[in-house]
């Protein structure tokens, strides 16, 4: 399927929001490629009735990616790190016992009640069937990496999260193929990482943004192949430069080793942010990639209005995606997977999905959440090596295909068939869900659209002395070993946070000042620097030329189009 020269079929307004929204025609092919087929007749996936936005934010609802607390299993009641907190009234084991054969993952299996809602049926499921605790395989725990979710191969991990193949990573998240890392976001390939956003193939990179196959370079932005570059943008190819000028390796050394200073550093991070704003750049993000649109794609092809994009081909309004291929409305992760639609968090080998939240390995799913391993399920919740089920009843494959079509059509006359879940469904609160990351509401806004809202704060961390950041040293060379008793202030919401032991060895090997933030302030930094996943009509700042970038054409920003960029940096 290619995206080129679409032909719109109808123009709709969102059910939501009242943005207008295009129905094209491989739209349209690919909803009808898509749609299940039960004795030779196929059961029709109609077109949206919601804006992309909109169907992006409904299933983000259903997952919680970063928020994790410690809460007690309900099945051995020892206590576990959880993506449920202690107040949640949702059931959940820990990893060991959800694995466990001891007890039936059916045991709450129900008929059919054509007399209601499918999904009224479905959140009674959700409220009942024990949840795992996290996200992952349960070779994390085995491999000290307690602290993470959605996540696997992990190796000695801290707070990691929407990840796979890292080890000795803290605080970082959509990760691939990477090691030895702290406060990353949307980082592969990659080795000795610090601060880093949208960057692939780095080593010992600190501080750098949207720059790709870069060595031994801090405050870098837009680089590709640089080594021992401080302070760059839109370089290519170049060694000892800062504020893309030659410099000599004395220079550079002595720049480099004023950084180890936290002020310093500082002071050195405004001069660059002031020599940013008179660069210019590129409307996208896009490399080593053809036929695509959205921003942050590495590796792709033919990839339309899509966001953070990996190795991936035939995909539309999907975002955060890794070597997946025909596919439309999925969010997070793939790899290695196809044919899906309106599905959240669907990891590894999974085809034919539809309608779905974190799924493993799975195939002909629809209606199905935490599900793993499983084909052939239809409205089925926290079900494993499963096949032919209903509402986690399990049926011949005889009895499902018959039963399946007589649902959909009780769907289609109820207006539910090609929906995602209701908000209600998720077993997270709005505000510990991913949602809040991409759509943040207020409490209020949240409560008066009919979204759940949790107040609980996780409780402070126990430790010798709390200090504020104003009594921390400099440098990492005067941080004594029992920092790991304190726990610091964080400079802007006033929230204690620790530094943990394998954190602290990462600073001194890298003579890295200790941070003066909390890690959740930390990541809300960085993905304050990323555009939002939103494309702006805008015309090119050199040819004005009419272009679809993320840079809203409000902002200061010089944005020029590819072939002007290109002329210019190239």
């Amino acid at each position: 399927m290619s995206f080129k020269n679409e032909k719109v079929i109808e123009t709709k307004a969102c059910q939501t929001c009242q943005v207008s929204f295009d129905i094209t025609d491989k739209d349209l092919e690919f909803y009808d490629k898509i749609s299940p087929k039960f004795s030779w007749k196929k059961y029709a996936i109609p077109s949206p009735e919601l804006c992309p936005g909109c169907r992006e934010k409904k299933r983000m609802v259903a997952m919680n990616q970063h928020k994790l607390y410690k809460s007690d299993c309900y099945k051995c009641r020892q206590q576990v790190v959880s993506r449920f907190h202690e107040q949640s009234s949702i059931v959940h084991y820990c990893y060991e016992c959800w694995a466990w054969d001891d007890w039936d993952k059916m045991e709450h299996g129900m008929d059919i009640d054509f007399s209601k809602s499918i999904f009224e049926q479905i959140w009674n499921l959700v409220s009942k069937t024990p949840f795992q605790s996290l996200i992952g395989a349960l070779s994390n725990v085995k491999n000290n990496s307690h602290y993470t979710n959605h996540a696997s191969e992990l190796q000695s991990c801290y707070l990691v999260s929407q990840a796979n193949k890292i080890q000795d990573a803290c605080y970082s998240e959509h990760m691939n193929n990477s090691h030895d890392a702290i406060d990353n976001s949307f980082v592969g390939n990659s080795e000795y990482v610090y601060e880093c956003i949208d960057c692939y193939d780095m080593y010992k990179a600190y501080f750098c943004q949207q720059s790709t196959s870069c060595r031994n370079s801090y405050f870098l932005s837009n680089c590709t192949n640089c080594e021992n570059c401080i302070g760059c943008h839109n370089l290519n190819g170049k060694s000892y430069y800062i504020f893309n000028a030659p410099v000599t390796q004395q220079e550079y050394e002595v720049v480099c080793n004023s950084l180890r200073n936290y002020s310093a550093r500082e002071e050195f991070r405004e001069k660059y942010l002031q020599f940013l704003k008179e660069q210019i750049f590129q409307s996208n993000n896009i490399v080593w990639s053809e036929d695509c649109s959205g921003d942050n794609i590495i590796s792709s092809s033919n990839c339309s209005e899509s966001f953070d994009m990996l190795g991936s081909q035939d995909c539309k309004y999907c975002t955060s995606v890794n070597t997946s291929s025909d596919i439309y409305d999925v969010s997070s992760y793939g790899e290695k997977s196809s044919l899906m639609y309106e599905s959240i968090s669907v990891w590894r080998y999974s085809n034919n999905i539809l309608f779905s939240a974190s799924i493993g390995k799975g195939e002909h799913l629809i209606y199905c959440i935490d599900v793993k391993k499983s084909q052939h399920c239809f409205a089925c919740v926290n079900l494993k090596e499963a096949e032919y089920c209903i509402l986690n009843k399990q049926y011949t494959r005889q009895e499902y295909e018959v039963l399946v079509p007589e649902i959909i059509a009780s769907m289609q006359d109820a207006w539910e068939w090609g929906d995602f879940f209701p908000e209600h469904i998720s077993p997270f609160w709005y505000n510990e869900s991913v949602a809040t990351e991409y759509f943040p509401l207020t409490q209020q806004q949240a409560l008066d659209n009919w979204y759940n809202w949790s107040d609980y704060e996780t409780p402070a961390p126990n430790v010798e002395k709390i200090i504020s950041v104003d009594q921390l040293p400099e440098s990492i060379e005067n941080i004594p070993d029992d920092i790991l008793n304190w726990a610091i202030k964080c400079e802007v919401t006033k929230k204690p946070f620790r530094i943990i032991a394998q954190e602290l060895a990462f600073y001194r090997k890298h003579n890295l000042p200790i941070p003066r933030r909390h890690p959740d302030q930390r990541r809300s930094d960085r993905m304050a620097l990323r555009n939002p996943r939103r494309l702006y009509h805008r015309d090119c700042d050199k040819c004005w030329v009419s272009m679809n970038t993320t840079y809203d054409p409000d902002w200061s920003e010089q944005v020029y189009c590819e072939n002007c960029y290109n002329r210019e940096v190239y």
